[in-house]
């Protein structure tokens, strides 16, 4: 085997194991999986062409079918770009239809290219594969006619992305998509290029969009840990452990919902300026953030001056009841130094919470677009109109809650109607 036929099996490798990555990283991605099946082809093209073709050898007749994988690799590149653009939001008033019209065009020129090559495969070998080593051949029709479905399927998915970059995709689908159309020269330079330059502009092509595969790759694990600040560490412990598809299924457990606010808020709100309301949240969230994090707790909303907290989702808290009451205290704790030191002359601020033990429904719902963890159920609703009857430094605790955890510091209260609910209910406060 001659070194020519050693590089190129080289860069066939490197390509197909581009190919491989992409598709072990993302299977289930229709994006991805067009991705890897391109390099894929793109791999299995250069050891069959640059390598086999430059060799020093006569080629039987069904060498013709060596031409299937850059056929493939055209249409597949063209159809990771439609997918591309799929994924991108659009106006309801923009017409996308053009641009996946163009892109559909240019695979059926890499179709016309893979059935020319089958009927003129000597054409090809003569007249295009390393036709720059016989510049005289640039002038016949048998260039001609493998260059321009090639130079045509190139074109359309420039004009492809140009039309998703006036969409403007988010910076990463932008570096990956950029890296790809500097990257498509290169590749396709290699068909012309003399052997031993093939392996090198194949080599360049691939370097380019690796390097904007990684700058893609490093963005969103970069987006997926500022997301992350919006979930609890728990659904993303879940989600790691045991994977989203197991973390999106219902369960129905006991839990210990709570839940806090601020007292006096709104009017506060109405007197201050909205970037001094906005800081005061943010210190709110973050000390009841800290409490949350050092029970195991989940966070499920933020909503204004309100949160809604489980204890046993996602995952199982032992003696969730007795942990939320503890919990509930020190929330009370650091709410009050706060609010104290929010308050001013004219609006006082204070807190109140609720505390409620129930079965209830937990999982992912949402849309295509947003998911969102949740518990559905008689005792969320409960912890919330308890939050509502809570005086400020109050925690106001159910009857399951209370017997579950069992404290000498829980006090009986009147029974009191509750909205939603068709008997009185029984309601402790915690000292």
């Amino acid at each position: 085997m001659n070194g020519d036929l050693v590089a190129n099996t080289v860069v066939a490798l490197v390509a197909l194991g581009m190919g491989l990555a992409f598709v072990s990283a993302d299977r289930r991605s229709p994006t991805s999986r067009a991705l890897a099946a391109t390099y894929a082809y793109i791999g299995l093209s250069i050891y069959l062409n640059l390598a086999w073709t430059g060799a020093d050898i006569d080629l039987p007749r069904w060498a013709a079918w060596f031409a299937m994988p850059e056929a493939a690799a055209t249409v597949t590149m063209l159809e990771w770009v439609i997918r591309v653009r799929r994924t991108v939001p659009v106006n309801a008033d923009l017409d996308t239809r053009f641009g996946d019209r163009v892109l559909r065009s240019g695979q059926v020129a890499g179709v016309l290219y893979g059935l020319f090559s089958l009927l003129w495969p000597e054409v090809r070998v003569s007249h295009f594969l390393r036709a720059s080593a016989h510049p005289g051949v640039f002038l016949s029709g048998g260039f001609w006619l493998f260059a321009m479905p090639l130079l045509y399927a190139v074109a359309s998915g420039t004009v492809g992305i140009l039309l998703l970059l006036r969409r403007r995709p988010e910076r990463a689908e932008t570096t990956r998509v950029l890296a790809m159309a500097i990257a498509v020269p290169f590749l396709v330079a290699s068909f012309v290029l003399p052997v031993e330059g093939a392996a090198v502009s194949v080599i360049i092509g691939e370097i380019i969009f690796f390097i904007g595969s990684t700058h893609y790759h490093v963005l969103q694990g970069q987006r997926g840990q500022f997301m992350s600040r919006f979930l609890s560490p728990q659904v993303a412990k879940l989600v790691a452990e045991q994977g989203l598809s197991r973390a999106m299924q219902e369960s129905h457990r006991e839990i210990t919902i709570v839940c806090c606010d601020l007292r006096g808020f709104t009017p506060y709100a109405a007197s201050h300026s909205s970037s001094q309301v906005l800081q005061v949240l943010r210190e709110y969230y973050d000390a009841v953030g800290e409490v949350v994090s050092d029970y195991g707790a989940t966070i499920k909303d933020f909503a204004g001056d309100g949160i809604l907290i489980l204890v046993g989702a996602p995952l199982p808290v032992p003696y969730h009841a007795r942990r939320a009451l503890e919990m509930a205290r020190n929330i009370r704790e650091v709410g009050l130094a706060l609010t104290q030191r929010w308050s001013t002359a004219n609006h006082a601020l204070g807190i109140g919470v609720g505390v409620a033990t129930g079965m209830v429904t937990v999982g992912v719902i949402g849309s295509a677009s947003r998911l969102e963890y949740t518990a559905v159920g008689s005792a969320v609703n409960l912890a919330s109109r308890l939050c509502e009857q809570a005086g400020n430094g109050e925690i106001l605790v159910d009857a399951r809650s209370a017997d579950l955890a069992n404290l000498d510091s829980l006090q009986l209260r009147d029974a009191l109607p509750v909205k939603g609910f068709s008997e009185p209910v029984r309601r402790y406060a915690l000292r």
